[in-house]
């Protein structure tokens, strides 16, 4: 059986290619957006000699696919096929496959508008720490929130993060990651506290720029614990009493509220029956200067545009 030739133009195979003879049992390459085809030394092998190589050069176009096969004549010929709009719908649909995952894993969407581009993050259930919580609760994982954060941060994509709380709690040092994370940001935030944001919430509620509560949203204030009400030596209770205190500051720092109010909360005991501490509602919560104001989902977007407004503005007149 008589076989066909195979030819590849010099635009696009380095001087050093070789090509067998035409007796070679025909095969197919393909080179698409894989890096790794771009600059390496391909072997066209069983069929090329020893130390012989097709070389592809760098410029080589990355949407590009070239295929090599047999033809009806003898003569040497190589067919190019261009797929530039069928990777550019590929690409688009990826794009929208990978938003619906994130949407799934992480309880996170990015909303793209004429006003900017705002990153929506939830944090919902327990807030998971150093200990995986069982499967059948909710949970909000902090190892997915921190890379999460920083990628947001750094993205020039991203105009600004919408917060989302409905949290029990959880974690002390989890939370608290999470909360510096976010108070550190330069990006505009607004967080929106709906139905609870109880313990260690309370810090992340208040890490954004602005805080909102819907009235019918609680907050309870309490100390730290582990399990029960039950210290078992002094060392454990000056522990917590430490950790107590780097909350009571982060909370004091980035809220309102004052120092004495906040630990008037926290150890009141006529308010919790079965526990030491106070919970707050809405209307409460921001007239103790715990949250900045009542609102909704569309007070907290109005918000966050006009932190966006502000920060293009000042970037603006300082490029001038």
């Amino acid at each position: 059986m008589r076989l066909n030739y195979l030819y590849i133009s010099k635009s696009l195979v380095g001087a050093d290619a070789y090509i067998g003879p035409a007796e070679y049992t025909i095969f197919t390459v393909i080179f698409c957006e894989f890096a790794t085809s771009q600059r390496a030394d391909v072997g066209i092998g069983p069929y090329s000699e020893k130390g012989k190589r097709l070389r592809i050069r760098p410029e080589f176009p990355k949407n590009l696919c070239l295929l090599l096969g047999p033809t009806e004549s003898s003569a040497p010929t190589g067919q190019l096929i261009l797929h530039r709009q069928e990777h550019t719908n590929m690409g688009e649909a990826k794009k929208e496959e990978q938003a619906r995952q994130e949407l799934v894993d992480l309880g996170a969407s990015t909303t793209k508008t004429a006003r900017g581009t705002i990153y929506t993050l939830t944090i919902i259930g327990q807030i998971e720490g150093h200990q995986a919580l069982p499967e059948n609760i909710k949970t909000t994982k902090y190892e997915h929130v921190i890379p999460l954060l920083a990628a947001v941060e750094e993205s020039e994509e991203i105009d600004g993060l919408l917060l989302l709380l409905n949290t029990v709690g959880g974690d002390i040092e989890a939370g608290l990651a999470i909360a510096e994370l976010i108070a550190g940001m330069k990006k505009p935030t607004v967080s929106l506290v709906l139905g609870g944001g109880h313990s260690i919430g309370i810090p992340l509620a208040v890490s954004a720029k602005k805080s909102l509560i819907v009235p019918t949203a609680s907050m309870t204030v309490h100390p730290v614990r582990m399990t029960g009400l039950v210290v078992g030596a002094p060392q454990t209770y000056q522990y917590f009493n430490q950790i107590q205190e780097q909350i009571v500051n982060f909370v004091t720092k980035n809220s309102h509220i004052s120092r004495e109010d906040f630990l008037r909360y926290m150890m009141a005991t006529d308010e919790i029956a079965t526990d030491v501490g106070t919970v707050l509602y809405g209307e409460e919560a921001v007239s103790s200067g715990l949250m900045d104001a009542i609102g909704s989902l569309s007070d907290a977007l109005s918000l966050l545009h006009r932190q966006i407004d502000r920060r293009r503005k000042r970037e603006k007149s300082q490029n001038q």
